[in-house]
């Protein structure tokens, strides 16, 4: 029962104060898996990939795993109950003072302060998916090379080809499965 109100309470805050969208959740579920221990940094990854491959909010997929891998499905539906909580409640306080006050110097200061915020967090986290996926850890750093030129390949075939971003992720899967970097 006390894991349950914890993961609620940490989905909770994390909901609220990752702003920027599912990526900036990411710095908060490597707080939240060194502090709890529910889930390893190899199951962020896992968790990331599952939520860009499957359909939906990434945020919502990574509670509603992280929710899963920690408590069964009842754990992923209150983690993503959590996660979303918070985003309802400011959607609609923010949504009765915001059409007053549209014009106002202050909230104008805030969301010029929240967009690199939101920056920052989702920086950050890509920073941190990309030193799991490209490095390997253990008895030292190395490079995981092979994976290095994967992600090269892959970005510029994205920025040369403009085919759906699901393709990619079925290409990446193929090769992962082949490969296995």
């Amino acid at each position: 029962m006390m894991t349950a109100v914890r993961l609620y309470l940490e989905f909770f805050f994390t909901g609220l104060f990752a702003v920027g969208g599912g990526l900036a959740t990411l710095p908060f579920l490597y707080e939240m898996s060194a502090r709890t221990g529910w889930f390893s940094n190899q199951d962020i990854l896992n968790l990331i990939a599952i939520s860009e491959s499957t359909p939906g909010a990434i945020g919502i997929n990574m509670s509603t795993y992280a929710g899963y891998v920690t408590l069964g499905i009842g754990g992923g539906i209150l983690a993503t109950l959590a996660l979303i909580s918070p985003s309802i409640i400011v959607i609609v306080m923010i949504s009765k003072v915001l059409e007053k006050f549209r014009d106002s110097k202050v909230v104008k200061g805030i969301f010029k302060g929240l967009r690199p915020a939101s920056t920052g967090l989702i920086a950050a986290a890509g920073l941190g998916v990309a030193k799991l996926a490209l490095l390997h850890t253990g008895e030292g750093i190395s490079l995981n090379i092979s994976g290095i030129i994967f992600a090269v390949i892959l970005f510029l075939c994205m920025k040369k080809w403009k085919i759906h971003v699901i393709a990619y992720i079925g290409i990446a899967a193929a090769v992962g499965i082949m490969v296995g970097f």
